[in-house]
């Protein structure tokens, strides 16, 4: 594809998810941080989201005039290429001014395309 895909143009991962990296990057609610703050020793263990710093926090150090938030981006996007994304692969992050807008972020929404079973 020139630009992004349709949803389910490319089989789903082990888990029959589709379009997890490779479309956009994601938007997600956190402000950017270095790292995560109280970081879990496992991923799963974060007791809640956003997992980000303060947006106070976010802002570019190199800019200081600057105040415009940043949050996570995450995922990859149709324009990713080996010399230009940083592992690109879903747990990829990076910070984006919220301000920003191109073709190649956006979001990703969830279909659940069965019911959960009741615990």
């Amino acid at each position: 594809f020139a630009r992004t895909s349709p949803v389910s143009a490319f089989p789903a991962n082990g888990y029959g998810v589709h379009d997890m990296i490779g479309n956009v990057w994601e938007w997600t609610t956190d402000f950017w941080s270095t790292r995560h703050q109280g970081d879990a020793p496992k991923a799963c263990c974060v007791p809640q989201n956003p997992r980000g710093g303060p947006e106070a926090n976010s802002y570019d150090p190199r800019q200081p005039a600057i105040r415009i938030p940043r949050r996570v981006l995450k995922g990859g996007s149709h324009l990713c290429a080996p010399s230009y994304c940083r592992r690109y692969r879903p747990a990829a992050r990076h910070a984006e001014p919220v301000d920003t807008s191109t073709s190649h972020v956006g979001f990703r929404c969830v279909v659940r395309t069965e019911p959960i079973p009741p615990t």
